[in-house]
């Protein structure tokens, strides 16, 4: 498609630039901050024991499809939220916001109680040994808690996102984090006389910090300015925009599992190689979750502003923007890699493991930094442009064919038939955030994703 009479290939006004890069840093350092909490449990019980960090690795893989659900309940927010925002329309966003806090106070309670009712069964899915089961059940039976609470956080954080309030999650998150830290000090260790608990430490300093944040970002909608949420009836039912949430969310969550369980059955891949790949996996993951929260930053500030020019109708700027961003988002990619790759080193020597672990977790680290960069462009253009766009579609079929068309075949044949050494098995899992560049680069320049979801 050519330009259009008044229209520039990219962007060169200084507002714009500041506009999306301060959305994004604020979005990139709540999100950095709120994977912390996770991390600080990862990092100091890795100077605890090594069957603790396995442990709380393998509960953590349930919490990254936790997360991913309440995301794309989130993201549905966002996606027509946006839309209304750009327009000035708030009445439908605050319904938005209240189908999903419906939606998420369900979907947790059904997570809740399938971890309550079935702990071992869901953990043994990821390992068979007996010693990191049994520690991963201690946490699981404290951390359950965590999982509806930790939903309704990220939904209300969508909802003040979708308006471009973003700062009370990154202050929320800051003390969240300063409170997991601090129980963990006194808990994991029993510093101060409190009792060692090891990994359950870890657990109730997380469900501490959990309800402190909900509390507090309840309490900060209560008098915030710019959305009003409660000034309004919350859970007023309108049909015609509870379809509308559907038909956007519905594709999001289906493309948010089915990416989402990529992660827990890699992990329970490598559980049955062995033990040693848990811990390295666990590490090299951890350090690459840590910059792939970047790139999911990126692609919420793009959503939220792609989305506010569509509302808008301002179909011009939405082609400038998309090829602006796109742009960006290549130089992150180079940056975040090689990033991760000259610090893979100085990261590692946080741990203590043994020398056929540290190995392995320094090899797997150098393939996550090369995905680190085809992940940096095709996620913000599927997830940020094109859904932002108003197409969310795009996202669920290229996952379901990627996925489990393609990647996890080869994998389960990697690990289990052509028994491939672990490296090459992790370069299989991880190989469609490469290959999805090129069909997500062709439709992005489509166009046909532009599309206004508001009424």
């Amino acid at each position: 498609m050519g330009l259009q009479p008044g229209e520039t290939f990219f962007i060169k006004e200084k507002g714009f630039f500041y506009g999306w890069a301060s959305l994004m840093a604020l979005i990139a350092s709540q999100n950095l901050v709120a994977y912390s909490v996770n991390m600080a449990d990862n990092v100091m019980l890795g100077s605890y024991s090594q069957s603790a960090l396995s442990g709380a690795a393998i509960v953590n893989q349930i919490f990254f499809v936790v997360q991913f659900l309440a995301n794309a309940l989130g993201e549905g927010i966002v996606v027509l939220g946006s839309q209304y925002w750009g327009k000035k329309d708030l009445p439908p966003i605050r319904r938005c916001i209240g189908i999903a806090l419906r939606l998420g106070a369900l979907a947790g309670s059904a997570v809740l109680a399938l971890c309550f009712l079935w702990p071992r069964g869901l953990l043994s899915l990821f390992t068979s040994d007996p010693l990191i089961l049994l520690e991963a059940q201690k946490y699981l039976q404290i951390l359950q808690f965590t999982f509806p609470v930790f939903i309704l956080s990220t939904i209300l954080y969508a909802g003040l996102r979708s308006v471009g309030s973003v700062k009370i999650a990154f202050c929320n998150s800051v003390l969240s984090l300063g409170i997991n830290v601090v129980c963990n000090y006194l808990f994991i260790y029993g510093n101060f006389g409190c009792p060692e608990m090891g990994i359950q430490g870890a657990a109730v300093g997380t469900v501490i910090a959990r309800i402190a944040e909900l509390a507090i970002v309840l309490l900060y909608l209560t008098r915030e300015s710019r959305l009003r949420l409660f000034s309004q009836k919350l859970f007023v039912r309108d049909p015609q925009l509870e379809k509308d949430y559907f038909r956007v969310t519905t594709p999001i969550l289906g493309a948010q599992l089915l990416w989402a369980l990529t992660t827990p059955i890699q992990t329970a891949i490598l559980g049955h190689l062995s033990a040693d790949a848990i811990a390295a996996n666990s590490v090299a993951t951890t350090f690459y979750q840590y910059l792939k929260v970047i790139v999911q930053a990126m692609c919420s500030a793009t959503a939220v502003t792609i989305g506010r020019i569509v509302g808008r109708g301002d179909l011009c700027r939405v082609r400038e923007a998309g090829r602006t961003l796109s742009v960006i988002f290549v130089l992150v990619g180079l940056v975040l890699g090689a990033g991760l790759y000259l610090l893979r080193l100085p990261l590692l020597s946080f741990y203590e493991l043994n020398p056929q672990a540290m190995e392995l977790a320094d090899q797997l680290m150098a393939v996550m930094s090369v995905v680190m960069v085809g992940m940096s462009y095709q996620m913000p253009v599927s997830s940020g442009i094109i859904r932002g766009g108003g197409d969310p579609r795009y996202g669920f079929v290229t996952n379901l064919i990627s996925t489990w068309g393609i990647v996890m075949p080869l994998s389960f044949l990697g690990a289990f038939v052509w028994k491939l050494p672990v490296v090459q098995v992790v370069m299989l899992l991880q190989s469609d955030q490469i290959f999805k560049v090129i069909p997500a680069f062709c439709w992005y320049r489509s166009y046909r994703w532009i599309r206004r979801l508001t009424r």
